[in-house]
């Protein structure tokens, strides 16, 4: 390493990767015993906040592909946590709601993860947490132009 080249840990963007490993690991550990993983969790979560939301729709949200949500989705509606349309209610999309049991799970599950982000920020300001959500904002949308 050069002289002038700073180290990987004051590297915005390996911090931005070290926490969100952390994030991801706290999450799997307090969703597993609920039978639930963090992708299933986001898809829910999604759900309860656009009900009747397309499986295209959900895998823009959760970041993934529509082949990795349409497995989520399949095993989701196999334990009876969400239920999609028999018939589109417009073009070709099947509609996905929850369903109450998967409302109740969902409702656990925040809480846990309510629990993990406070955790997370709890060495942060009100005024920090505010400027840290905007920073990540403005970063987002500079690498999305």
């Amino acid at each position: 390493m050069n002289q002038g080249e700073p180290g990987l840990e004051n590297l915005v963007g390996y911090r931005l990767k070290q926490t969100r490993a952390a994030l991801r690991s706290r999450m799997d550990e307090a969703l597993h015993p609920l039978g639930l993983t963090t992708p299933q969790y986001v898809c829910l979560e999604l759900l309860a906040r656009t009900p009747g939301t397309s499986s295209s729709e959900l895998a823009r949200s959760a970041f993934v592909t529509r082949q990795t949500m349409s497995a989520l989705l399949r095993g989701l509606q196999s334990r009876g946590l969400v239920a999609r349309a028999e018939r589109p209610s417009g073009g070709r999309a099947l509609p996905v709601v929850l369903t109450p049991d998967g409302r109740r799970l969902l409702d656990l599950a925040s809480e846990r993860i309510g629990e993990i982000e406070q955790r997370m920020v709890s060495g942060l300001t009100v005024g920090q947490r505010r400027a840290l959500h905007e920073a990540l904002v403005r970063c987002a949308e500079a690498l999305e132009d």
